[in-house]
């Protein structure tokens, strides 16, 4: 499990769904996004994450979305499946997974309004049992799960390789790593490029990105920064996709999937469309991706 590890101290692109003018899920136009994420350097795909609408799609959709992935990834990128809801429907899910070729799952973050941090192990431990061949990365959200609870589930399955850590906290963040095993798991960043430069200086060695799927050269220039120790170029990347990220973030992240899909849609990559509870944008915000779209491509220049 060892080369797993080191394989999610990278970027993990957490890929769109596209859907076609019907409504139903583009499945030509995903194994594009995906060929073209792999084209640009990317190694580590995750399809069904949030920026895929998870929640939004069927199981059906879950797993067309999932075969489509590993089949236009090949051996050229790892898959980092997402799988949620309830302990038997995820521990179903992963192997799922498993058999139609991903190497490793992404648990979400366990939707129920009573949470304790013991119950928090043994949902993954059940999820993790299931799939002992295959990496499993927790996607961790709360603040409440302390390191000694990811230490706990690390004892218990050695398949558990990553975490995803999403709490908006680069302090809290390195304690928790520190107190689980900064070098038993892989630590990914799980708030992305905004939060990525303040992760990575306190022990995080890869992140998660929806973003990387409409600027894949940005978000892998921060990377090749960091990796290098220029924390300045890895900054003028921030600044020049900190706008793009602002959006996607206001309002709770309201619009957090339509901004990507809005900026894909006018690089001509798929439809912008997005499902409920997600809204397709005003007029102003569309202008304004337009907008930083156009920096963008200056700057590639």
């Amino acid at each position: 499990m060892r080369d797993l590890t080191e394989l999610l101290n990278d970027v993990a692109a957490v890929t769109v769904t596209p859907f076609d003018a019907d409504g139903a899920v583009d499945l030509d136009a995903n194994a594009k996004l995906v060929r073209r994420l792999i084209d640009a350097g990317v190694r580590v795909i995750t399809p069904n994450g949030n920026t895929g609408e998870f929640y939004a799609l069927t199981p059906d959709e879950r797993r067309q979305v999932l075969e489509s992935t590993v089949s236009a990834a090949g051996d050229d990128a790892a898959v980092l499946a997402g799988v949620g809801l309830d302990a038997f429907s995820a521990a179903e899910s992963a192997r799922q997974a498993r058999d139609l070729g991903a190497r490793m799952v992404m648990v979400h973050q366990p939707v129920h309004p009573y949470i304790a941090a013991e119950g928090w192990v043994d949902y993954h431990r059940q999820i993790a049992e299931a799939v002992p061949g295959l990496g499993v990365v927790p996607y961790l959200r709360s603040p409440r799960i302390t390191g000694e609870e990811v230490a706990r589930l690390g004892e218990a399955c050695p398949n558990v390789v990553g975490v995803k850590y999403a709490v908006p906290d680069p302090v809290r963040f390195a304690s928790v790593a520190r107190d689980a095993g900064l070098e038993r798991f892989a630590w990914l960043c799980g708030l992305a490029e905004p939060y990525t430069p303040a992760y990575w200086a306190v022990g995080a060695r890869g992140f998660t990105s929806g973003l990387v799927t409409a600027a894949p050269a940005l978000t892998l220039r921060m990377r090749d920064a960091l990796r290098a120790g220029d924390q300045a170029g890895a900054m003028r990347v921030w600044e020049l996709i900190r706008r793009f990220e602002e959006l996607r973030g206001a309002d709770s992240s309201a619009d957090n999937v339509a901004v990507v899909k809005e900026a894909l849609a006018q690089l001509g990559l798929c439809r912008r469309d997005v499902r409920p509870p997600s809204r397709a944008l005003p007029a102003a915000v569309r202008e304004e991706v337009a907008a930083i779209l156009a920096t963008w491509q200056e700057d590639a220049k």
